[in-house]
């Protein structure tokens, strides 16, 4: 006698697309250790170009490794376009805290573009949802028309305001004050750890939901009750 089929839940369905879009903890880190690689050594030396060195060595030691190892560079190639973003700020201007200003300003852009997809019942999250979706090429707004998928993904979005609105109220006044020591360590702190503590808040919303999930488990609802 075989175990009847559990339905999946919206929950575990976003839960499992979030995973594969995070590409892991070696996309994190490829992601991540570059920055570190630049703060850190700034900290140490004082010196903004002895900084961008040591990040664009650690971003050629990830490029190495992933040449051994194979898979996507989508994420050592978001690494490498922050960090060359970062590094010509500082360079150009010669002042060590411009190299934060980048992630400053994309924090407060993503902060509103956040509170507007929640506003317009487009959230955030729900298109890494549906950029998960094996037929998204076909359907690329499928997820939308699920009234769970939607809440759900509002209130996951709902997160991610609270992580942008952070960094920025916490980055912006020590930039302003020029203070590079203590940007260095906001950095650090606001950046992956805090982020890897809004996905376990997102981790706890997902598991303590029950949200039903259509059958063809795609998140797509073609009922008339679907959102318009």
């Amino acid at each position: 006698m075989t175990a009847p089929d559990v339905e999946a839940t919206v929950e575990q369905v976003i839960r499992q697309r979030i995973g594969d879009a995070l590409g892991g903890w070696y996309g994190s880190l490829e992601t991540a250790l570059p920055t570190v690689a630049f703060v850190v050594t700034w900290l140490v030396v004082d010196e903004v170009r002895t900084a961008v060195w040591a990040a664009a060595a650690v971003l050629l030691l990830l490029g190495g490794i992933r040449l051994m190892v194979g898979g996507s560079w989508r994420f050592l190639a978001s690494a490498v376009l922050a960090t060359a973003l970062a590094a010509f700020f500082a360079l150009r201007s010669g002042q060590a805290e411009d190299a934060f200003l980048p992630g400053i300003l994309l924090s407060g852009l993503y902060l509103v573009g956040a509170l507007v997809s929640i506003l317009t019942r487009w959230p955030l999250v729900g298109f890494v949802v549906g950029i998960g979706d094996p037929e998204y090429a076909q359907d690329p707004t499928a997820w939308r028309r699920d009234r769970g998928l939607v809440r759900v993904a509002s209130r996951l979005t709902w997160v991610l305001v609270a992580l942008f609105a952070l960094r920025v109220a916490v980055m912006l006044p020590l930039y302003l004050a020029g203070e590079v020591a203590l940007l260095g360590v906001a950095k650090i702190g606001l950046g992956w750890p805090a982020y890897l503590l809004a996905v376990v808040v997102m981790g706890w919303l997902l598991a303590t939901g029950r949200t039903p999930q259509t059958d063809d488990g795609t998140g797509a609802r073609t009922t008339p009750g679907a959102l318009p």
